[in-house]
């Protein structure tokens, strides 16, 4: 039987210690980052580096990768969710942006990296530059995030899982290298930049979730080979990129129809 002391000491446990529902949530967002990084490693690194031959299992661990990558999406928009309805621990902020760092900056940066690895006309050394630009940008925006408030229902750059999710994208897409380079760069600034994003609440929320289902159907359609499966997946990366360039033109647009009311009032508020 415990002792009396043991009892008070954990009824006593102090409240950062305790994970609630949506700091689960944030831990398998983590888990799912660093099971993209090892399918990464098993399933395209290893067979390059050992001269395997199997490119169906290459597409089939780059089809599992990716999909991870969006279910710690998916933990991510839900955990935030959770938080909001419920509670979140004292250190569910920073679990966050550790699982974030993980999912949403290491598994992509370490995709390129690969990609610069095994793509026949990629480089190396100029992939892994391209790497590293992306994981910084991802911590630099992460602490951020942190550190600066912004106006309520914005993001200030794009957002991780997103900038993550282009990408990948834009590895899929088997563009020529400099292009694929110069958008996987593009991405990196579009994360640092103070381009406003919406934040996904709402209608906004349930269609970020039902573009994230439909993307792992594509991912798997391309992984089994299924017909036409290759140009339905490019078609699913290039509507991703564009996405990722359009949204924020919405917000510009917004936040210039407002200002522009604003200045009409405060005329109208001049007059006689």
């Amino acid at each position: 039987m415990p002792d009396a002391d043991e009892v008070d000491e954990e009824e006593e446990m102090p409240l950062s210690l305790r994970l609630s529902i949506a700091d689960t949530l944030t831990l398998g967002n983590a888990t799912c980052g660093f099971m993209a990084v090892y399918f990464t490693t098993t399933g395209i690194l290893i067979p390059h580096l050992t001269g395997s031959e199997e490119t169906g299992m290459a597409r089939h661990s780059a089809a599992t990768a990716v999909i991870l990558m969006l279910c710690a999406a998916v933990f991510d928009l839900f955990d935030g969710l959770v938080a909001r309805k419920l509670r979140s621990s004292p250190m569910g902020a920073e679990l966050d942006n550790l699982s974030d760092l993980i999912s949403f900056g290491l598994a992509p940066a370490y995709f390129v990296l690969v990609y610069g690895m095994v793509a026949n006309d990629a480089h190396q050394r100029v992939a892994a530059v391209g790497a590293i630009v992306v994981l910084l940008a991802v911590v630099l925006r992460l602490a951020r995030f942190s550190c600066v408030t912004v106006p309520n229902g914005m993001f200030q750059g794009m957002p991780s899982p997103f900038g993550a999710l282009t990408v990948v994208s834009i590895v899929l897409l088997e563009l020529p290298f400099v292009a694929t380079l110069l958008a996987i760069l593009g991405t990196a600034w579009l994360m640092v930049s103070r381009v406003e994003y919406p934040k996904p609440r709402g209608r906004l929320a349930v269609a970020m979730l039902a573009w994230i289902v439909v993307s792992m159907g594509l991912l798997a359609a391309w992984a089994f080979d299924a017909p036409s499966g290759q140009l339905l997946l490019q078609t699913g990366c290039a509507l991703q990129l564009v996405m990722g360039a359009v949204i924020p033109l919405f917000a510009t647009a917004r936040r210039v129809n407002n200002f522009r009311d604003n200045r009409r009032e405060a005329r109208a508020a001049q007059l006689p």
